[in-house]
């Protein structure tokens, strides 16, 4: 029997509350953050709102590669795990985001929370009616 997909609706408070634990567990961590970059589109919200918590700098996309340390890649959800695996490889890229789900391909460095493999995650920068599909999915 086939799962219905529940949205779950995140509020600007649930999201502050996931960026303060977030900031406490890689401030806890050995792992000393030098900047912080966001993933267009999920990531950059709550990677600003983490850079200005921890006081890193957030660097933009294309300066990623630039960054001398320690860089954090923030994104929304790792659902599928395809968008963070690109970034898995490099010694001094860590990955942070505020949902994660146990079937995507990695696990983030850091994560707030588990997702259920039925929930679709709709935060507060998002249409409360969008899709329960991914954007890169949509034309296949």
């Amino acid at each position: 029997m086939e799962q219905s997909v529940k949205k779950v609706f995140m509020s600007w408070g649930d999201i502050q509350a996931a960026v303060e634990i977030l900031a406490t567990r890689i401030t806890n961590s050995d792992i000393k953050i030098e900047a912080i970059g966001g993933l267009p589109r999920g990531g950059l919200i709550p990677a600003v709102m983490l850079s200005h918590k921890m006081g890193i700098p957030f660097v933009s996309q294309a300066n990623i590669a630039k960054v001398p340390g320690n860089i954090l890649i923030v994104d929304d959800i790792c659902d599928s795990g395809e968008t963070l695996k690109q970034f898995k490889f490099e010694e001094n890229v860590f990955t942070a985001t505020i949902h994660h789900k146990r079937s995507a391909a990695v696990e983030p460095n850091f994560f707030y929370q588990l997702a259920y493999e039925n929930q679709w995650i709709v935060y507060p920068w998002e249409n409360k009616d969008s899709d329960t599909v991914a954007d890169y999915l949509k034309n296949k």
